[in-house]
């Protein structure tokens, strides 16, 4: 049985890690200390329209990974915590094992590659989740998915027994030969919302509720969609016209993490979502004002909520 590794138990690493620790698989979580106690004194939650789900997960803090070696990694951290978490992980990094990413945007795949070269996969995970004030991984959307692969397009001998060992009850799972394009597409998406959601300071629903929300909505997604077509990963008729009504519905509660943390008065991660696509749209000739405003907007911020944090 491979040995699982989840780096991070938040929403995202709580939620996919628990659905494998019910279905039987070998898995870990590396957390901190504060988390660990968490963890340790209620278990990891998850609350889902579908009931309640209690696990008691195997814990091992940046401290104290002692060199035990993983088959597979999950990295599920934001961008600012990426390179400590790189070398929190680094003692569980064996000869064979693969390192599959779960962060938005694509930065982090250069730093992983150059920190762990010949180890990465691609990754991309869906899941409207968020974590609450007790600790509890709080599922607000009916499905989940995960999809890995191969950053060639391969499909290889360890991409399929990574697939195997992810494969598991609780989330649609998928073995991709374009995980490039998909993760583009979720950048495309996440970029999308939080632009819409953080510029106009409300959820998609309210934007799309209210005169002109709806043109603003799809004046986003035509550059988001533009930058990601000039990049050689253009969405689908299908797959645009599925983003132009999810982001121009009117009853929709939905509202990304950048903007929860944003009106929580907590740093976002614009560098790696909003203003890393703003900087491929310039190298690429497109204009994107839309998405460089959103950009100034939560810097601007982050680093207001910097200074408060002095």
């Amino acid at each position: 049985m491979s040995r699982i590794l989840v780096v991070g138990a938040g929403a995202t690493g709580g939620y996919f890690g628990a659905h494998l620790v019910r279905s039987h698989r070998d898995v870990t979580f590396l957390v901190r200390s504060a988390r660990a106690a968490i963890l340790r004194t209620q278990g990891l939650r998850l609350s889902a329209p579908q009931g309640e789900t209690v696990v008691a997960p195997q814990l091992v803090t940046e401290k104290a990974v002692n060199g035990v070696v993983y088959d597979i990694v999950l990295l599920s951290v934001k961008a600012d915590a990426l390179h400590a978490a790189l070398e929190d992980l680094a003692p569980a990094i064996g000869e064979t094992s693969v390192i599959v990413p779960f962060l938005n945007g694509i930065d982090h795949i250069e730093v992983i590659e150059k920190r762990f070269p010949g180890h990465l996969l691609g990754g991309v995970v869906k899941v409207v989740a968020q974590l609450t004030a007790d600790g509890t991984v709080k599922v607000s959307g009916p499905t989940a998915s995960m999809e890995i692969g191969e950053l060639t397009g391969e499909i290889s001998e360890r991409a399929r027994r990574t697939a195997e060992a992810l494969d598991v009850d609780g989330y649609e799972f998928s073995l991709s030969g374009n995980i490039r394009t998909a993760m583009w597409h979720k950048w495309v998406f996440i970029s999308t919302v939080s632009a819409i959601c953080c510029l106009a300071t409300g959820t998609i629903g309210d934007v799309a509720s209210v005169p002109g929300g709806i043109e603003f909505a799809t004046a986003v997604l035509a550059e988001t969609s533009a930058v990601s077509e000039a990049a050689g990963h253009p969405l689908t008729a299908a797959g645009y016209e599925a983003l132009r009504s999810t982001v121009t519905q009117a009853n929709s509660p939905f509202a990304p993490s950048l903007y929860r943390d944003m009106i929580d008065n907590r740093p976002t991660e614009v560098e790696n979502v909003l203003a890393s696509l703003s900087s491929v749209a310039s190298s690429l000739g497109i204009p994107a004002p839309l998405i460089d405003l959103a950009t100034v907007h939560l810097r601007l911020h982050n680093h207001r909520t910097a200074s408060l944090a002095r």
